[in-house]
């Protein structure tokens, strides 16, 4: 082959620095170990990004599907961590950044009956790379049933109940489970969620989250109550969204904290 020109390396005169730039949206073959020691065989949607300083044109697109690929035909946490320092060597940047988003399935069983179905959940892997420095945060997003406690106080029968979702991210001292931080989540709520219910379950989860009401203020103190005490925890953020029943907009509510309890 001819020397081919290399426009990517040609010199920009803007002065105008490009805080990330990549690819995105890249599915690939994922592989993980749940808290059962079993492997779950999963598809993640990734984004590739480094940072481009001001006098460079652009980056070199197909190096970071050169690395993704150089971790054989599926990925693992492990291969993960290790990406963003890979791009930082072979990308000559200052800030790399790769994040793995991807469904994520458990086994639940009904409540009374015990009937089995499998609930998805959405799980984001972000790590971030400046120097010897690594940033990795882990973020599920669950979803949840809450009762209004207003509506149940002044309601002679019944209260509105709707589905929401609670996106969790933390920053650990020790590696944390998934599985976890979804129980976590799920044990602040006014119900959890289930993909098979037979009558009798209906009745206990109508049931218990009647019993159970929580406003999205109440679901994320508690969530971030429970987090506080976790000694694996360093930092968190939860977020809580109410797909309101009797209202056309949603409610909302977020908290972000350190955590000081040491290990």
């Amino acid at each position: 082959m001819p020397n081919l020109k290399d426009t990517q390396n040609e010199r920009d005169d803007r002065k105008i620095a490009i805080d990330r730039v990549g690819v995105k949206n890249l599915r690939f073959p994922l592989r993980i170990r749940d808290r059962d020691q079993a492997q779950q065989h999963t598809v993640a949607t990734v984004t590739m990004a480094v940072d481009l300083p001001h006098h460079y044109k652009g980056t070199h697109m197909s190096r970071f599907v050169e690395i993704l690929h150089a971790h054989g035909r599926e990925l693992t946490v492990a291969s993960i961590a290790a990406m963003p320092k890979e791009l930082l060597a072979r990308l000559n940047a200052r800030k790399a950044h790769v994040e793995m988003r991807f469904p994520y399935f458990r086994a639940k069983r009904a409540p009374i009956t015990k009937a089995e179905g499998l609930l998805d959940y959405g799980v984001i892997f972000a790590v971030d790379a400046e120097g010897d420095e690594i940033d990795y945060v882990v973020t599920v997003e669950v979803p949840v049933t809450t009762l209004c406690p207003c509506s149940k106080a002044i309601s002679e029968r019944g209260a509105h109940n709707q589905r929401g979702t609670v996106t969790f991210s933390v920053r650990f001292r020790q590696p944390i489970w998934i599985e976890d931080m979804i129980e976590l989540v799920e044990a602040s709520a006014s119900s959890q969620l289930y993909s098979v219910l037979k009558r009798p379950d209906e009745k206990y989860v109508t049931e218990a989250a009647y019993d159970n009401p929580v406003f999205v203020e109440d679901l994320v103190r508690s969530i971030a109550q429970k987090a506080s005490a976790h000694k694996k925890i360093k930092w968190f953020r939860v977020e809580a969204e109410n797909y309101e029943s009797i209202h056309n907009h949603n409610a909302w509510a977020v908290i972000e904290s350190t955590n000081t309890v040491e290990s």
